[in-house]
C-alpha cells in the first residue's frame, strides 16, 4: 500500500530566509487567491508581473526588474505557490488554481491589469491567466513554453519531446524526486539549470555571477516543502491528462488568446524543443510575435539578459505589436 504524500507546511520561510535577496527593489507579502505570495517590486508605471519557471523562483527575473523599471514600468517578480517565500500550501498546484493566483496577485497590487511575462511553468501560468482572466491581461509574453494545448499534443505524439522532458516522468515518482531535489545541498537543481542552459562561454565575473545564481537557486529549493510543492503542477499536468479535470482544462484552453503576444525561445533549448513551441500562435486571435534566439537554451533571459530586456521592453512599449 502507497503511503500518503506528506502536506506541506504553510508556514513561511524565515525572515533570513534566502529568497529575500538584497537590491534596489522592495520586498512584501500580498494576499491573494486564499494564499499569502512574497513579490519583489522596483519601479513605477504599467505594472509587469513576473512568473518564473522550474527550478528556480523570483530571483530569475533580477536582470528585468531593473530594465523594466529603467523603462518606465512597475516591474514585480513573485514566486509561485510552494516556491520561494510564498505559501507553501498542502493542495492548490492544477493550473487553474496557479493562474487565479496570479491574477488575484494583480488585483492585490491594486491594478486594473498587467503584461503577464513568464518562462517555463510560469509561461504555461501566464498562457491559462490570459485565457482565463483576459481583462486583467494587458500584454503576454512567454518564454520556453507552448500554448498548453500544444504542450499536452507535443507529449502524447511527439517522441522526442517526451525524451526531452524525461524529467517531468521522472517526477510521477512517490517521494523520489524531492529527495533527489534536496540532495547534497541541491546539487541536482544546478545540474539541470547548466544542462539545460545554451553553451555560449562565460568566463570571468559572466561565470561567477552564474555560479552565485545557481547557489540562490540551489538554497531556495532546501528550504522545507519546496521540492514537493514546486513539482507538485507537472504531476497534476501529466496525471490529468486522461481524468475529467484534465480534459475540462484542455477544453476551457480551446479559447483562444486575444492579447498581443511576444513567444520567446531559446534555438538550442533541450528541454522545450523548438518544433514543440512553435506554432503557438494558432491559438491567439490578436497580434502574435515568434521570436526564436539562436545559440541560447532554456533560460534566455538569463543567459542573454540584456538583449532578452532590449526586446521585452521594445515589444511592450510597440503601440503597434503586430508589424
Amino acid at each position: 500500500m502507497t503511503a500518503p504524500t506528506p502536506e506541506p507546511s504553510s508556514t513561511p520561510p524565515p525572515a533570513a530566509s534566502p529568497v529575500r535577496i538584497d537590491g534596489p527593489w522592495t520586498h512584501r507579502d500580498v494576499a491573494a487567491n486564499g494564499a499569502r505570495f512574497h513579490v519583489a517590486e522596483l519601479g513605477e508605471g504599467p505594472l509587469v508581473l513576473l512568473l518564473h519557471g522550474f527550478p528556480q523562483f523570483w530571483w530569475t527575473w533580477r536582470h528585468q526588474l531593473v530594465a523594466l523599471a529603467d523603462a518606465g514600468y512597475r516591474a514585480v517578480a513573485m514566486d509561485l505557490r510552494g516556491v520561494g517565500g510564498s505559501d507553501r500550501t498542502p493542495r492548490g498546484y492544477d493550473p487553474a488554481n496557479l493562474a487565479l493566483d496570479v491574477t488575484g496577485v494583480i488585483r492585490s497590487l491594486g491594478e486594473p491589469d498587467a503584461a503577464l511575462v513568464g518562462h517555463d511553468l510560469g509561461g504555461y501560468l501566464a498562457w491559462t491567466a490570459a485565457v482565463m482572466r483576459p481583462k486583467l491581461v494587458r500584454r503576454l509574453v512567454v518564454s520556453s513554453m507552448p500554448h498548453p494545448r500544444r504542450w499536452r499534443s507535443a507529449m502524447l505524439s511527439d517522441f522526442g519531446q517526451t525524451r526531452a522532458s524525461s524529467h517531468i516522468w521522472g517526477f510521477q515518482r512517490p517521494f523520489l524526486p524531492e529527495r533527489q531535489l534536496v540532495a547534497d545541498g541541491g546539487a541536482l537543481v544546478g545540474d539541470l539549470i547548466r544542462e539545460w542552459s545554451g553553451p555560449l562561454p562565460r568566463e570571468g565575473a559572466d561565470a561567477a555571477a552564474e555560479e552565485a545564481a545557481i547557489d540562490a537557486y540551489r538554497r531556495a529549493m532546501c528550504i522545507p516543502s519546496t521540492a514537493h510543492c514546486s513539482i507538485e503542477p507537472y504531476r497534476w499536468m501529466m496525471r490529468s491528462m486522461a481524468r475529467p479535470d484534465g480534459l475540462q482544462f484542455n477544453r476551457r484552453m480551446k479559447r483562444p488568446v486575444r492579447v498581443p503576444t511576444l513567444h520567446v525561445h531559446g534555438a538550442l533549448d533541450p528541454v522545450m524543443r523548438t518544433r514543440s513551441a512553435a506554432g503557438s500562435g494558432e491559438y491567439v486571435e490578436a497580434p502574435y510575435r515568434w521570436r526564436l534566439f539562436d545559440g541560447l537554451g532554456h533560460f534566455p533571459h538569463e543567459e542573454a539578459p540584456d538583449l532578452f530586456s532590449t526586446e521585452l521592453v521594445n515589444w511592450l512599449k510597440d503601440p503597434e505589436p503586430d508589424r
